[in-house]
């Protein structure tokens, strides 16, 4: 394993200050008022909408057109909002009629289930540590047969005597974590074999002594593991506490349990016993490999999450040659087993694991059980939606964490309305649904499947659209079983959220192939369905160009009604209920608002890139958001402009007042306090200073790298890409 210094002990009998697994089941009530709220909403509208259209003065051309436009833009805010509310009201729905399976059901589904999984670990310049804890989440998963493959895309033969050392721990990753497990796995695999061994049918109470000895072996590993497990962040003390003490803790709690029923002769048949053991095996029994694509130029060079994927799927159920040529070494298949270089078998089901995500236990069995339910045939992906590591230390972390969470909220309840996107931080896929929507190109002269889209840089939200169309449907499993990184800082997440809003817009189209596929299907498509789809695909371009029309409206004069702002009511009442819900507190809408004040330039960056790529037919480049110890410097583009959103809004409050609008005074010196506060906490008035000194560094130095080679550098190309300090290493 990989081991770093601490930073503070780790108290394993505190307490555990992690939400449960499974969600509080909402009130009756608050179901009630969560229906009742999009409907309110909707009121909320009309009635601005018609108190603005009978309050109207004169108007000459100008004056239409300016009503015209902010009319649409007060509509595109209020959908948004109308569309939030609708989610979250499918969300309390599932989370009221969610029942958590109990841990005998799981045992009775598996018993002689063997579903093969593998799990795909996507890795580029990922930290090691980092890579580390993902693959153990991983590896300690249950399931009849898994398999964890860490792909990794950095380039295979590095120059810089750093960058191999790193790449060479990282490669070494997963035969270390095998060898680690290689012990309990023996002694899980023996007592197995002890209890097999055994003749006859009967069960006494010294089978159950056997099995609680064998659980309380396992869970001793666990914790002396737990114990050597160095501690640098907060996502380590998760790790900890959640994978290996958590499970240490149910295996000493299912002894205790074991005993009890042996010393009351409460005595379960074998086949019972039998999953039991089974359960400690499969546990222990992970393989682990590496893979790395770019050490073969007939698999995809380019440089994306996604196709890092499909290289290894479109290998996967066969088995391979390395052939040299002059221009590298060519894959080859072969049906020859015996002559092959290696072979990568196929799997039931593909799990795919972002490098910087967490899986908590039970991952597997209870999203594969769901799968398997009489109805679910035709689900393709299924997954939690992941949540913020808790007890993030800075507030920019903290606060974007809660916008993590409420989307995961906010997701659970598209699944009510059969709108659910892949998020693609983790997610279960049938194999079969993956081979549905392959296509096959030449690239160099070779035969390139590709299974995820990477037309756009949100690859999981396009391939959502490809299986909707193809009359598969997904699912968002409505418990807390996944957790995945935030941002740490300002510049990590300006990379994370302008690749968010860059590729919604190329992929709305797909709306009508889903339509038209429900429709020759002779399948229902509900309009909760297609609402839902056409916000989450567009809201982020409308909202970024309707905020703007609204906070010129002070300025420009309105001939809008004030009951405007009255429809934002119960969107900011239901987000602050929301964050409590899972975990946050009620004024932390107040930072959530703040916070999306500051990141407006970063979204409107990101949704021109889409307007960008739709005009060139071009793709843009995938920007992968940074992990790293060492702070991400925001290009002073992004710096600037919350500061001068801030300074706009106060003059135009100072106008509104003095033309005797008090409403949009208070409005806009209120938006401006939210944008110049979040400013100096997210972006930090030192640190923002530091960012733009060393923007404007890096602009002069390619500059005179320019003119003395007479080439384009690509740092004068985009003036708001991020700059690394000291220096970077980023992932996906």
């Amino acid at each position: 394993m990989v081991s770093v210094p601490a930073r503070a002990p780790y108290a394993a009998s505190a307490k555990s200050p992690y939400p449960s697994f499974d969600h509080r089941p909402p009130s009756r009530a608050s179901v009630a008022i969560a229906a009742a709220a999009p409907v309110i909403s909707l009121l909320l509208f009309l009635w601005f909408l018609i108190h603005t259209l009978l309050s109207l003065p004169t108007l000459t051309g100008a004056g239409i057109a300016w009503l015209v436009v902010s009319l649409l833009a007060a509509s595109a805010l209020a959908y948004s909002s109308g569309m939030y509310l609708l989610g979250r009201a499918g969300a309390l729905v599932r989370l009221r009629n969610h029942r958590r399976l109990t841990r005998a059901e799981l045992d009775v589904t598996f018993l002689d289930d063997d579903s093969t999984m593998t799990v795909l670990v996507p890795s580029y310049a990922e930290e090691p540590r980092v890579v580390n804890a993902t693959l153990w989440s991983a590896a300690l998963q249950e399931f009849p047969s898994l398999r964890v493959v860490l792909l990794i895309d950095d380039k295979p033969h590095p120059t810089d005597p750093a960058v191999l050392a790193k790449l060479d721990e990282t490669r070494a990753l997963p035969g270390q974590i095998a060898a680690e497990l290689a012990e309990p796995h023996r002694q899980a695999r023996l007592a197995l074999n002890d209890f097999a061994c055994a003749r006859g049918d009967d069960v006494c109470a010294a089978d159950l002594q056997a099995l609680a000895s064998a659980y309380d072996a396992a869970a001793e590993w666990l914790t002396q593991f737990a114990a050597r497990w160095s501690l640098t962040d907060h996502s380590d003390a998760f790790l900890v506490d959640q994978v290996f003490l958590g499970l240490a803790t149910e295996f000493t709690e299912l002894a205790d349990g074991f005993r009890a029923q042996a010393s009351a002769n409460d005595l379960p048949n074998r086949d019972m016993l039998q999953a039991s053991y089974l359960r400690l095996v499969r546990i222990f029994s992970c393989k682990l490999d590496t893979f790395e694509r770019k050490r073969y130029v007939s698999l995809s060079q380019e440089a994306n999450k996604a196709m890092n994927l499909n290289s290894y799927l479109s290998l996967m159920g066969h088995a391979w040659q390395v052939t040299t040529t002059h221009d590298g070494d060519v894959l080859v298949a072969t049906t020859d087993p015996t002559a092959a270089d290696f072979i990568i078998p196929d799997a039931d089901y593909v799990l795919t694991l972002d490098a910087d995500s967490l899986l908590v236990r039970d991952y597997c069995t209870r999203l594969v059980h769901e799968l398997q339910r009489p109805g679910n045939e035709r689900v393709a992906v299924i997954q939690t939606p992941y949540c913020s590591f808790p007890g993030a230390p800075t507030r920019v972390e903290r606060v974007a964490g809660a916008t993590t969470d409420l989307q995961h909220l906010h997701h659970l309840g598209k699944t009510h309305f059969n709108a659910t996107f892949w998020v693609g931080a983790n997610a279960i896929i049938r194999r079969e649904a993956l081979t549905d929507i392959e296509e096959i190109n030449l690239d160099r002269g070779f035969k390139v499947h590709t299974y995820i889209q990477d037309r756009t840089v949100i690859e999981d939200t396009e391939s959502s659209m490809d299986l909707a169309a193809r009359g598969w449907s997904l699912i968002n499993y409505p418990e807390r079983l996944s957790y995945s990184a935030t941002p740490p800082d300002f510049g990590s997440l300006v990379v994370q959220r302008r690749r968010w809003a860059n590729g919604g817009l190329i992929i709305l189209p797909k709306i009508v192939d889903v339509i038209r596929g429900r429709l020759a299907d002779r399948e229902r498509i509900g309009l909760g369905e297609v609402a839902l789809r056409l916000d989450y695909l567009g809201s982020i371009a409308w909202t970024s160009i309707a905020v703007p029309i609204i906070l010129l409206l002070p300025i420009l004069g309105t001939p809008l009604s004030p009951f405007l702002f009255l429809i934002s009511v119960p969107f900011i009442i239901a987000q602050a209920a929301d964050l409590r819900r899972v975990g946050h507190r009620l004024i932390d809408v107040v930072w959530v608002q703040s916070l999306n004040l500051v990141l407006l330039p970063v979204n409107l960056a990101g949704v021109l890139k889409s307007i960008q790529q739709g005009i060139t037919r071009r793709k843009i480049p995938f920007a992968r958001t940074p992990k790293i110890a060492d702070r991400v410097a925001a290009p002073g583009l992004f710096v600037i402009l919350p500061y001068l959103i801030a300074l706009g809004l106060a003059a135009a409050s100072a106008t509104s007042i003095m033309l005797g609008n008090v409403l949009g005074s208070v409005f806009a010196a209120l938006t401006a306090l939210l944008a110049l506060v979040g400013s100096v906490v997210f972006i930090g008035v030192h640190e923002g200073y530091q960012d733009i000194v060393a923007g404007l560094k890096l602009s002069a130095s390619a500059r005179a790298r320019v003119k003395n080679s007479a080439l384009e550098s690509p740092a004068l190309k985009d003036p708001t890409e991020p700059i690394a300090l000291p220096a970077v290493s980023s992932g996906y």
